[in-house]
């Protein structure tokens, strides 16, 4: 299955802080980035490995465990997937971070791209989209789309909430791009947000509400 709706205690208890209303700012932004470190993890966990000796502390080598392939990159939605983007870096602090612009066309629903900035070798990492909400699935294809064009073939992405129609859009799209979320909500409004969804989490993550 394309998306994966993580059942662990810990991000259905953070994703029902974030829901209410009036959360200040801060505590928007911290309980974002502590789901996003969480789901970073899940999405991680099949990584594959390789054993290495090292000097241990005692003087002599020892074999440890570390990840086979290069660090992943980033690949947060501006604007609100930067929201995301501190608690992806405190699990993963040496990955690199490629940033794609899209918004959604208010009167079309249909993202419109305005900025790229992919790292040179993405064809050779892994690249796990960020963004708090999968709602019609627009960006997220555009995105997707625009990091196959430039030769990724393993590709995963980290939402908070997600819309029935856009996990749909994606699995029928992408089957082989695999998503991680916090939760996948009831449905869409008339006018593309997702219900009970977080309300604009761009505008509560920048403050702009």
């Amino acid at each position: 299955m394309a998306v994966i709706e993580v059942q662990h205690a810990l991000v259905k208890h953070k994703l029902g802080l974030l829901r209410q209303a009036g959360l200040p700012v801060y505590e928007f932004r911290r309980l974002t980035n502590e789901l996003a470190g969480i789901l970073l993890t899940q999405a991680c966990a099949d990584m594959p490995m390789e054993d290495v000796f090292v000097d241990g502390w005692q003087g002599e080598p020892i074999a440890v465990s570390r990840l086979q392939q290069a660090d992943p990159t980033i690949v947060p939605i501006l604007r609100a997937g930067i929201g995301m983007l501190d608690g992806c870096l405190q699990v993963l602090p040496t990955a690199t971070v490629s940033v794609v612009g899209l918004y959604r066309d208010e009167s079309t629903l249909e993202p419109v791209a305005y900025f790229d900035k992919v790292i040179d070798y993405v064809d050779q990492r892994t690249a796990i989209i960020i963004d708090p909400m999968l709602a019609t699935g627009g960006t997220l294809l555009a995105t997707i789309e625009l990091l196959k064009g430039k030769g990724c073939t393993d590709i995963k992405g980290l939402f908070l909430v997600a819309s029935p129609e856009g996990v749909a859009k994606l699995t029928e799209a992408h089957p082989d791009v695999d998503c991680w979320v916090a939760g996948i909500d009831e449905r869409l409004n008339d006018k593309g947000y997702i219900l009970p969804g977080l309300g604009d989490a761009g505008d509560k993550i920048f403050g702009t509400i």
